[in-house]
């Protein structure tokens, strides 16, 4: 419906312009004073009829398999993961004994090499060879750290 040239399109078209939309006490419903019982939207006698609705989704069956599969699925993944990160560490660990030989054996060669050249050093600076220990045997040497800059 339209509403017409002299009516505020929010006014309803059923109602007269002149007549008023407020109630007085002479025009109030009975049962807005509460004087008889308000009725109520109850159901019908002896209840609705059943309705035959089907179910939305699966069955909560479903869902809790479907739950304990993927769970199941993301425990294999992370115990493969974990026993593949312990082959790992495995793997490491053994590589780094069997080349523990190969190392001693660089440092070795090192330290001789070092013995050697303080060796000739000392023959310049003294002219003679000189035994610490009065043996032909090697003794490791042993490395103090001492300040250079000493304060009394």
């Amino acid at each position: 419906m339209r509403a017409s040239a002299n009516q505020s399109p929010l006014t309803p078209t059923s109602v007269a312009p002149s007549t008023s939309l407020t109630f007085n006490s002479n025009s109030l419903p009975p049962t807005a004073g509460f004087a008889t019982p308000m009725v109520q939207d109850l159901p019908p006698q002896g209840g609705y009829e059943p309705r035959n609705l089907p179910a939305r989704g699966f069955r909560p069956g479903y869902y809790l398999l479907g739950m304990f599969a993927i769970m199941g699925y993301g425990w294999y993944k992370y115990i493969k993961g974990v026993r593949e990160l312990n082959e790992l560490g495995r793997e490491k660990m053994w590589s780094r004994i069997h080349l523990i030989p190969l190392l001693q054996a660089e440092n070795d060669r090192d330290q001789v090499r070092r013995y050697w050249a303080d060796q000739d050093r000392e023959q310049e600076l003294l002219g003679r060879r000189t035994r610490v220990y009065h043996s032909d045997r090697f003794v490791r040497p042993t490395y103090g750290i001492s300040p250079t800059n000493i304060s009394k």
